[in-house]
C-alpha cells in the first residue's frame, strides 16, 4: 500500500513537472507568434511605402534613419529566424 503511494506520489510529481515544460513551451510559442505577426505586418508596411519614403528605427529613446534595403533584410532575417525556432 505505502508503495503505490510512493508510486502515485513520484508520478504526481512528474505529471506536474511535464505540464509546467508543456506551460513554458506554449508561453514561448505564443511569443513568437506575436512577433511574426508584428514583423509581417512591417513587411506590409514596406510594400505599401514609396521608393522615396523615409524609414526609422526606434533605438532606445531616439528614431534613427535606416536605410530602406538594411530596414527590409532587417525585418526578412527576423521572420526567418522566428519561422525556424518556431
Amino acid at each position: 500500500m505505502a508503495d503505490d503511494q510512493k508510486q502515485l506520489q513520484t508520478l504526481s510529481d512528474e505529471y506536474q513537472k511535464l505540464q509546467s515544460g508543456l506551460q513554458s513551451i506554449i508561453h514561448a510559442r505564443q511569443k513568437l507568434e506575436s512577433q511574426q505577426q508584428e514583423n509581417r505586418g512591417v513587411q506590409k508596411e514596406f510594400a505599401n511605402l514609396s521608393e522615396a519614403a523615409s524609414i526609422y528605427k526606434l533605438v532606445g529613446p531616439v528614431l534613427l534613419k535606416q536605410d530602406r534595403s538594411e530596414a527590409v533584410l532587417a525585418v526578412d532575417g527576423r521572420l526567418e529566424f522566428i519561422e525556424k525556432e518556431m
